[in-house]
């Protein structure tokens, strides 16, 4: 399948606090952009060109497609007008050929494409798709899902609880499809009686008038893992099982050009170490770990389980870096600074901090600041998205600090917060609910004052 067409136009704004600055599509994922990720999977699987629909921050998405080795065009949808409409505008430049279609924002193996792939051409079918059957942990009504059966899509129903597998927003398509996608009706009208249907031309309504009139819709599972980056805490999962795959395909040491190892450093695990890196005194790595070009581990940094770390970093001076953690580009973690889950570009937690979820970019975390990981009821904490409750079941209760925001001093964060872009946190709060973008945020206390010197001491 020589061409593919992949959906950025959404605004994503569940995505709070992370889709100020960029289509969520454009996300780093262990330090490469979600979408370019997802091309080179396209890619790997023999798509000779891409087709990409963006509309809200394209120039994120751009960007992260920049100097890919095919051919890629852009057409812009703004507003979005949801999937399906997404799809119907690409088919002009397709022509009569079978064609892949994929969410920006879904991370998954590229193994995971060639599956599709394959099922697709082995089948004949109209239309195939990738599903994620639920875990015994997952809510159907948060997806849009279908019931499968030997290996076949039967029905598709938005938000309902008689569904046993979610679309994985990785479909292949032969062009006759365009006819079915241009009966669309404007909205999801397979909804539960009573049900709430998204008003927008959703390409799930579209699979379920093929269902409808008869076509057989194969689907394959997802290779390794599938997830779709909806919600904040879907930064920190896709990160960490992207470090997981990759930590379980490597064999050997990969080390570079022009590498430091002390012979002081204790490491326990496979290394890939890029060129001019450092890994200095007493530094302890406790399992597989990724090392970016001129990265400098320091003076006892502790590295404990599966990590990874960007280009021109510093990690030093005894800090402590979790497991299945991954750190951007251009990041500082100093002295006793202890991080766990991910950190995106620039970003610095200087000295004395105790941090665990998501760092957006170019963020300041002051010293001393703190977050809180565990409810007095040792449960998870219930996050508000745009209204509706929800209780993630990875990353519940993580803090989520937006892009460019920066804490004070002795800043305590109850689990489970967000803080928005471009807002500050003054010194001593403790963040009890989530803090909007463009917002400071002071202390106001009130003082005693009452007279006091040597006299008071009998002179």
């Amino acid at each position: 399948m020589k061409t593919a067409v992949i959906l950025c136009a959404g605004g994503g704004t569940r995505f709070f606090p992370y889709h100020e600055v960029r289509n969520k599509c454009a996300i780093p994922v262990m330090n490469r952009p979600n979408v370019r990720r997802l091309a080179e999977s396209l890619i790997t699987s023999g798509v000779e060109r891409l087709i990409v629909v963006v509309g809200a921050q394209e120039l994120s998405v751009r960007s992260a497609l920049s100097g890919l080795t095919i051919p890629v065009a852009f057409i812009r949808q703004n507003p979005p007008a949801g999937t399906a409409l997404a799809v119907l505008s690409a088919l002009p430049l397709i022509g009569n050929e079978p064609f892949l279609v994929a969410y920006g924002d879904i991370a998954t193996p590229p193994e995971t494409v060639q599956r599709l792939v394959e099922t697709f051409l082995q089948t004949g079918a109209l239309a195939c798709a990738v599903v994620q059957p639920y875990l015994p942990e997952h809510d159907p009504r948060d997806w849009i899902g279908g019931y499968l059966r030997e290996g076949k899509l039967l029905h598709l129903e938005g938000h309902s609880s008689d569904t046993n597998c979610r679309l994985g927003g990785l479909f292949a398509f032969h062009p006759s499809v365009g006819e079915c996608l241009n009966a669309h009706p404007g909205l999801m009208t397979s909804v539960p009686v009573g049900g709430m249907p998204p008003v927008e031309a959703e390409l799930a309504q579209s699979l379920q008038m093929l269902i409808e009139q008869g076509h057989e819709i194969p689907a394959v599972e997802p290779v390794g893992f599938l997830v779709d980056l909806d919600k904040p805490w879907h930064i920190w999962e896709a990160n960490a099982r992207w470090l997981d795959y990759e930590a379980s395909r490597l064999e050997t040491d990969r080390i570079g050009k022009e590498v430091q190892i002390d012979d002081t450093a204790e490491i326990h695990g496979r290394l890939v170490v890029e060129d001019g890196a450092v890994i200095g005194k007493r530094v302890v790595i406790g399992g597989n770990a990724f090392i970016g070009r001129e990265t400098r581990l320091l003076n006892g940094a502790i590295l404990q389980g599966t990590t990874a770390i960007g280009t021109r970093c510093r990690i030093s001076d005894y800090c402590l870096v979790g497991g299945t953690t991954v750190i951007g580009n251009g990041c500082i973690v100093g002295h006793d600074a202890e991080m766990d889950g991910v950190m995106l570009d620039g970003s610095f937690l200087y000295h004395y901090c105790e941090i665990m979820g998501v760092v957006g970019q170019k963020v300041d975390i002051g010293a001393a600041t703190v977050c809180g990981t565990l409810r007095f009821d040792d449960g998870d904490s219930t996050h508000l998205v745009r209204g509706r409750r929800e209780r993630p079941e990875f990353g519940s209760n993580g803090t989520y600090f937006g892009d460019f925001s920066r804490t004070g001093v002795n800043v305590i964060t109850m689990p489970g917060v967000k803080i928005g872009a471009y807002s500050c946190v003054g010194a001593g709060i403790v963040v009890y609910e989530d803090i909007p973008s463009r917002k400071l945020v002071l202390l106001k206390q009130e003082l005693v004052y009452r007279n006091w010197g040597p006299e008071r001491y009998g002179w």
